[in-house]
């Protein structure tokens, strides 16, 4: 039995997240059946991280164990020919059987897009927010900066998360403007559920001036979801890579 590690990107949109449920579409149920197809076995997939509905990748990680004939060189091509559009194998390479996608990871970056323009635009609505007000993004780097660091996050989970251990480090957030687009992208060595779209709704208040960057502080100290932001939408946010070692 071999272990094949994926990099996967999806459109997910059209999707209930990436984890596979009982009567729901799914990213990892697609990929499962997919592979089904060509390897002529009942496959699980394994993947780095669960991301919600609406919410897009670039570079998920997926593995799967297999004793396909199919040479690895052909595989994302073989496994692609049974995928929707919306979702690319870009690459597969065989691993060792101790890799895991998810406690293997020491890095993930995710990408919030924000469309900053008066009116929305049809042609980039599935992948970036739409905030039609001013956005001071030096205001919310600052605050961006307040959260860096090994914290308590539990002010950014979200309510009803069954998680014990809160406890995350930021490694940078970066909030750059390109034209009508404002990036921030958030690396870290784990995030909890929801994490980064409370971060993206929080600086939006701080843009606002509900929020302050000492207030940024006092909340992650005080481990008080309901003093943080909002969640942001789904459509924003990307995984865009994981780093192993």
């Amino acid at each position: 039995m071999k272990r094949y590690k994926m990099i996967v990107a999806y459109d997910g949109t059209n999707y209930h997240g990436f984890a596979r449920q009982p009567g729901a579409t799914t990213i990892q149920g697609m990929l499962e059946k997919a592979i089904s197809k060509i390897t002529q076995e009942e496959i699980l997939t394994l993947g780095a991280g669960r991301t919600d509905r609406g919410v897009h990748a670039m570079g998920q990680c997926v593995t799967f164990d297999s004793e396909t004939k199919v040479p690895v060189n052909r595989l994302a091509r073989a496994i692609n020919s049974q995928l929707p559009p919306d979702i690319v194998v870009q690459s597969v390479e065989e691993v060792d059987q101790e890799f895991h996608p998810r406690f293997g990871a020491k890095r993930k970056t995710y990408r919030y897009k924000i469309l900053n323009t008066p009116v929305p635009d049809p042609f980039n609505y599935r992948y970036a927010y739409h905030y039609p007000y001013p956005l001071d993004v030096e205001k919310m780097q600052e605050a961006a900066n307040r959260m860096v660091g090994v914290h308590d996050f539990a002010c950014f989970c979200a309510s009803g998360s069954t998680v014990k251990d809160t406890v995350r480090e930021i490694y940078s957030i970066e909030v750059k403007r390109e034209g009508n687009l404002v990036w921030v992208d958030v690396c870290g060595n784990g995030f909890l559920y929801n994490m980064v779209r409370i971060i993206i709704g929080t600086l939006l208040y701080v843009n606002e001036g509900k929020l302050s960057a000492d207030d940024v502080s006092a909340i992650i100290e005080g481990k008080d979801r309901t003093k943080a932001g909002p969640t942001a939408e789904a459509q924003g946010l990307m995984m865009l890579n994981i780093i192993y070692e």
